[in-house]
């Protein structure tokens, strides 16, 4: 019963599951080639195996997980070339969009952000990290908003989703909570002058500090 409080938080849905699963395969404790058992994970989440498989279908989406007809579902290993490619993608992606939103951003949308990214150092002063990561989501979606052009948005979030499991385990590094304020604050400062060349570097400069962050969790050490 103690394992599932572990990995389950309440209000199971496929995404929360999605999610439980993936962070555990970023950070090693479900190693590549591991097989991922549909009644193991249906007992562990106390749901059928109906909801097991939308979440491995989401996983395979992602890259992290391979099915196989008559093998199941099995881990796969993200290289570092992969990680890098889809970051390096992200970065102009977001990129584009502090640009727009530096130029298209709303009075209201410029004040919200603003406002967010202020009350996001009580966050960080507090060492909140799973706070602090939902709100980093936010903060990026309202760089997607504020963008204004839908061709755009459906390509940021989408990448976005791929590598969002790799986004979140950098606030388990020493010290990036405070990195990742002062990136946005960049980011933050430029919009609001209104200055879309300083943002859309400064967003791909923050992108990039995390793919940094991240690759530490496929290579397996920090040099």
């Amino acid at each position: 019963m103690r394992a599932k409080k572990n990995l389950i938080r309440d209000g199971t849905t496929v995404d929360v599951m999605v999610r439980a699963i993936a962070d555990r395969i970023v950070v090693g404790d479900l190693k590549p080639g591991g097989k991922l058992d549909e009644a193991t994970l249906a007992e562990r989440f106390a749901v059928s195996r109906t909801p097991i498989r939308e979440a491995l279908a989401q996983l395979a989406a992602m890259g992290l997980v391979d099915r196989r007809p008559n093998r199941g579902a099995i881990v796969t290993a993200v290289s570092q070339a992969q990680l890098a490619s889809m970051f390096e993608s992200m970065a102009e992606l977001e990129g584009i969009c502090a640009r727009f939103s530096a130029l298209r951003m709303t009075s209201h949308e410029r004040a919200a952000l603003e406002s967010g990214h202020q009350a996001s150092s009580r966050l960080v002063h507090l060492g909140k990290e799973e706070e602090y990561e939902a709100y980093n989501t936010e903060f990026h979606s309202c760089l997607y908003r504020g963008a204004h052009n839908t061709h755009v948005f459906e390509l940021v979030t989408l990448t976005r989703s791929r590598l969002a499991p790799f986004r979140r385990a950098q606030f388990r590094l020493s010290g990036r909570l405070a990195k990742s304020w002062d990136e946005h604050d960049a980011i933050v400062t430029a919009i609001m002058r209104g200055d879309g060349n300083a943002a859309g570097e400064a967003a791909r400069v923050h992108v990039n500090k995390v793919s940094n962050a991240s690759l530490v969790f496929v290579s397996g050490s920090s040099d």
